[in-house]
């Protein structure tokens, strides 16, 4: 994906508040991007299919740099939803909850699998000099089963439960609503350009607020609130309608005998 940067807004938005410093312009677009992200969830990823990891229940989200995850709209692993739940909820459904290997050290992890044997007669028979089968303990996988919730614990990472056994592979595929950091200098193109209305409503409604300025214009700023009030409506229902249109169907009512 290409990003663009929030500087190349700068011009636009400054015609309204001249004198205004570029670097607070620069930071009231992001955060006004933020928010726009936040309300109406338009910027939507489908993150790359992955495999979870036998005893392993707990992730770090899979996203571009320089964003955030505000929604987890679903996940499914083998093309069955999870049911997501909320802290309280995966507690009460899970009050065991789930540990790194069922509880075991790494060095269990390793301690079946026999150790791959250099220069011996077998070093140049397969590429890159095969190695041994990895072979899982079962103690990693005691508490394990196949996986039936998700749950956030952070902002960046979310926890499956139960922990996901060894029987078989769960293929992971994740629907996800983002957002720029609070670091972020750009946010992706395509995004950026279908929301920049918004956005520019959005930055304005607070730069011409700031208290002692020469562009503090607080008639033009209830403009510009009100403006991106309906923007962020309209762009969520876009967003959520997406380019399809239903068709429209008639049905004749049976008259009452």
């Amino acid at each position: 994906m290409a990003d663009r940067d929030f500087t190349t807004l700068v011009p636009r938005v400054n015609a309204s508040v001249p004198g205004c410093p570029q670097p607070t312009i620069f930071n009231y677009i992001r955060d006004a991007a933020i928010r726009t992200c936040e309300r109406t969830l338009a910027w939507r990823y489908l993150v790359p299919k992955y495999n979870l990891l036998p005893g392993v229940h707990e992730y770090l989200y899979n996203k571009p740099d320089n964003t955030d995850v505000h929604v987890m709209f679903e996940m499914l692993v083998n093309d069955l939803p999870l049911d997501r739940l909320v802290l309280e909820e995966a507690i009460r459904r899970f009050p065991q909850w789930a540990d790194l290997y069922s509880g075991q050290p790494a060095s269990v992890l390793w301690s079946e699998t026999p150790p791959g044997t250099y220069n011996s007669f077998d070093y140049n028979e397969e590429l890159f000099n095969g190695g041994s089968q990895f072979v899982l303990p079962e103690s990693v996988v005691a508490d394990a089963s196949t996986p039936q919730a998700v749950c956030q614990l952070s902002p960046d990472k979310y926890i499956v439960l139960p922990l996901p056994d060894g029987d078989r592979t769960y293929e992971v595929r994740m629907f996800l609503a983002l957002k720029p950091k609070k670091t972020a200098t750009a946010m992706d193109e395509v995004i950026f350009d279908d929301l920049e209305e918004t956005i520019m409503h959005g930055a304005l409604q607070h730069l011409l607020v700031l208290p002692n300025t020469n562009w503090s214009d607080r008639e033009l700023a209830s403009y510009h609130a009100r403006q991106y009030t309906y923007n962020i409506a309209e762009r969520r229902a876009r967003a959520n309608l997406g380019n399809m249109r239903g068709m429209m169907r008639v049905r004749m009512q049976p008259f009452g005998v």
